[in-house]
């Protein structure tokens, strides 16, 4: 499949990218770049590529590649100063010492030869054994407590004295060895197979507004690990041993009926959206706005084996400030809800939106300083604010850097229904970030977020948005 998909892209970028025509650029003259930015645009073909190493204790040691193959025509092309690029294709790979793998496979061709369409092919195969799970409804928003700790029980107000709880030994209940530890309670392994195709075209004469339709198919398998040996504390001598892990949380909830879709299979969905967009150059803007309002259809008489419906809104809004050569203000609000009574398990985690799905809440994509799904519902609503400041750039060879650093805050809540989403029991973060850009498209970003449950370092490529 993989080689069937490596061709199949192939062929799409050497038949259609050197055919793109001269057609009238009114439509995305909105769009143009800074003249200090398309000064410092490159010519060409040219590609991306940084090692991914990371170390964690739930994940292990990581290691792997993250590229990007960029076309981005020459300064003659009518689109040059308009377009972030005439495509470009993501490739990345990694493996972890936990197991965890995966390969990632992305095509983006914006306005395809010339024309107000735009499509994308992504493909990705990934199995995870580090996936978190602390709930799937409103009373998340609490203090963290262990599977087995019935509500109004002992809490935890930091994950570290959360995750030594956890490993502490404690007698099993039923269906449970004798002793058990729950160190790897609020883990699951996810096993996932997804290709997704996208189509949007652009309205009106300036363009900035565009209609998208896409269609994905996956299809998911999980296991939790009752019974896996795992770490331990001896409660009465505090030495560090192994035990069987009891049962988790995310077992239980489906066995009590609270969730669904741990039996995993197909999901078959439909996607539509509109958006309204006026930045000036996408990977890294500068100015403009972008909202959307973007929805999933999942259901039997499209080939699923769930049914449920996804809502999801959101603004962005980019602002150069007067201060030093490049520094901008960038904000971001979401809201999203789930309609559908027996919605899986796995929707909770995830919004999606045509320029990148948005992991909530919690994480390094919508609540840096939370744990990855720290706190899920049926709704939710969360806003990003993040102070972009360039320090220095330099350039070496043909390739260009530039530096700067990125202060936030963010903030978010989780509602079991969208009425009762307002302004109580927000939860918040903050901390700062080292953003590089290379070759202007390729952003590779450092943050470091505080909140009062935790603190956590997130590297990655790309814009938090």
């Amino acid at each position: 499949m993989n080689r069937l998909l490596v061709l199949l892209i192939t062929t799409i970028i050497a038949t259609n990218i050197s055919a793109q025509t001269n057609d009238t650029i009114s439509f995305i003259k909105s769009k143009r770049m800074s003249d200090a930015d398309l000064a410092k645009k490159r010519e060409g073909t040219f590609i991306t590529g940084i090692p991914d190493f990371s170390s964690d204790p739930v994940t292990g040691f990581g290691f792997g590649v993250r590229t990007n193959i960029y076309w981005n025509g020459q300064r003659t092309n009518p689109f040059f100063a308009y377009t972030p690029y005439l495509a470009k294709l993501k490739a990345n790979a990694a493996y972890y010492t936990s197991n965890a793998r995966e390969i990632i496979l992305s095509l983006d061709v914006p306005y395809y030869k010339g024309t107000r369409w735009r499509f994308k092919v992504d493909f990705k195969a990934q199995q995870n054994p580090a996936n978190l799970y602390f709930g799937s409804a409103e009373s998340t928003l609490g203090e963290l407590r262990l599977p087995s700790t019935p509500n109004g029980g002992q809490t935890y107000s930091t994950y570290s004295s959360f995750d030594k709880a956890r490993k502490t030994l404690r007698p099993g209940g039923i269906g449970e060895a004798s002793f058990v530890t729950d160190a790897l309670s609020n883990r699951f392994r996810e096993t996932e197979y997804m290709l997704n195709l996208k189509a949007d075209y652009a309205l009106g004469k300036k363009g900035v507004w565009r209609i998208m339709g896409g269609y994905e198919i996956q299809h998911l398998s999980y296991k939790t690990f009752e019974g896996t040996e795992a770490e331990a504390i001896d409660p009465v001598t505090g030495q560090e041993i192994t035990a069987p892990n009891g049962t988790s949380l995310l077992r239980r909830d489906f066995q009590q009926g609270l969730v669904s879709g741990l039996n995993g299979g197909w999901v078959s969905i439909i996607q539509t959206a509109l958006i309204f967009d006026t930045r000036d150059f996408e990977p890294d803007p500068t100015r403009g706005y972008y909202v959307e309002i973007a929805n999933e259809f999942s259901n039997p008489i499209i080939g699923s084996q769930f049914d449920f419906n996804k809502l999801f809104i959101q603004g962005r809004v980019y602002k150069k400030i007067p201060i030093g050569p490049r520094t901008v203000f960038g904000g971001r609000f979401g809201v999203g809800n789930i309609f559908g009574s027996n919605a899986p398990f796995f929707e909770f985690q995830d919004q999606w939106s045509p320029d990148g799905s948005i992991n909530a809440l919690g994480g390094k994509q919508s609540l840096r300083g939370h744990r990855a799904n720290r706190f899920l519902a049926r709704s939710l609503a969360f806003a990003n604010f993040e102070l972009r400041v360039r320090l220095a750039e330099t350039k070496f060879g043909k390739q260009r850097f530039a530096f700067g650093i990125a202060p936030f805050f963010d903030a978010g809540t989780v509602r079991d229904n969208w009425q009762d989403l307002n302004f109580t029991n927000i939860k918040t973060s903050y901390g700062g970030g080292l953003r590089i850009a290379w070759n202007q498209s390729t952003i590779i970003s450092f943050d470091y977020g505080i909140s009062k449950e935790d603190k956590l370092f997130y590297f990655g490529i790309g814009q938090a948005f």
